[in-house]
């Protein structure tokens, strides 16, 4: 008997198993890579109770077919056909957040030269003390670092310097009796691209209420963007950090360096390795001479 179940067995696992080339497994991986991304997306946001009432749509949809509930169901499909509308709607933030996300990536990074690689450090060196400085003082202050995602038209609500970084020029943007300290810095390829630009405002309902406008600007504008956005409050001078729709609070002068840090350098190495490939570097080369080029229009 119990050969007989081993032999069943196996022969159910090479049936199953005779078919199972490369190409599956390949299939088979990137489906769940992409369902890891999606609940990795969605999860921590308001997309996550929202899927959270569509299972429960879901599962009275199946038992009330099962017990032949017909006014229940006639209810549930009729409520699951309206929601591919409700879905592009509800989830209209989200969905464009995806679409960037997946459009940008670091392999479009420019490879950092090491003697701009210096020059960086230096710059975020400076940048950190000048934080520092506001937080010991109670400046407000809202340093937003492009990314991928330019953001040409969030820099043309405010006045456009290209002006390189230092302690002082930071010190006398956010001098609050600056015309331009209530907006937000724009630092695009380590220089300050422009100031007092207004950010759009983040819609996430589970923020701290103690939270004002200055740090709801700083995480709305990673919502929609790869961009990393330091905040410091005006009432209590705390630092805080925000990225990925998310914000962190409490961070010092050592943070900042080491996320600034990661932020520009993460992906040199691999371009390096693409400026080797002839034609790879033709490619990304002529992406970021397009970028340049509707940066300076």
């Amino acid at each position: 008997m119990v050969a007989f179940g081993l032999n069943s067995l196996q022969e159910i696992l090479t049936n199953a198993f005779s078919g199972f080339g490369l190409t599956d497994a390949i299939d088979i991986a990137l489906v769940a890579f992409v369902v890891y991304k999606v609940l990795g997306f969605i999860v921590q946001t308001r997309a996550e109770q929202i899927l959270k009432g569509v299972l429960v749509l879901i599962i009275a949809l199946l038992v009330s077919d099962f017990f032949n509930l017909y006014t229940l169901n006639w209810m549930c499909k009729g409520a699951v056909a309206l929601g591919a509308v409700a879905i592009l709607i509800v989830f209209q933030p989200e969905l464009r957040r995806a679409l960037e996300y997946m459009g940008r990536g670091s392999f479009m990074r420019t490879a950092i030269a090491p003697e701009d690689k210096d020059k960086l450090k230096k710059s975020i060196t400076g940048i950190s003390r000048a934080v520092e400085d506001f937080s010991a003082n109670r400046l407000g202050a809202l340093l937003v670092f492009e990314g991928q995602t330019v953001l040409e038209d969030i820099a043309e609500s405010g006045t456009v310097l290209n002006a390189e970084i230092s302690e002082q020029l930071l010190g006398n943007i956010f001098y609050e009796g600056s015309p331009l300290h209530d907006g937000a810095v724009i630092i695009r390829d380590g220089k300050i691209h422009a100031a007092g630009c207004v950010l759009p405002l983040s819609g996430n309902a589970d923020i701290d209420n103690k939270l004002g406008t200055r740090h709801r600007a700083g995480l709305g504008i990673t919502e929609y963007s790869d961009a990393l956005v330091i905040i410091v409050s005006e009432e209590t001078g705390i630092i805080s950090m925000a990225k990925d729709g998310k914000l962190e609070r409490f961070i010092d002068s050592r943070s900042i360096e080491k996320s600034l840090l990661e932020f520009y350098l993460k992906s040199s190495d691999f371009s390096e390795r693409i400026d080797r490939i002839p034609w790879a570097k033709g490619l990304f080369g002529r992406r970021k001479r397009g970028r340049d080029d509707h940066a300076e229009e």
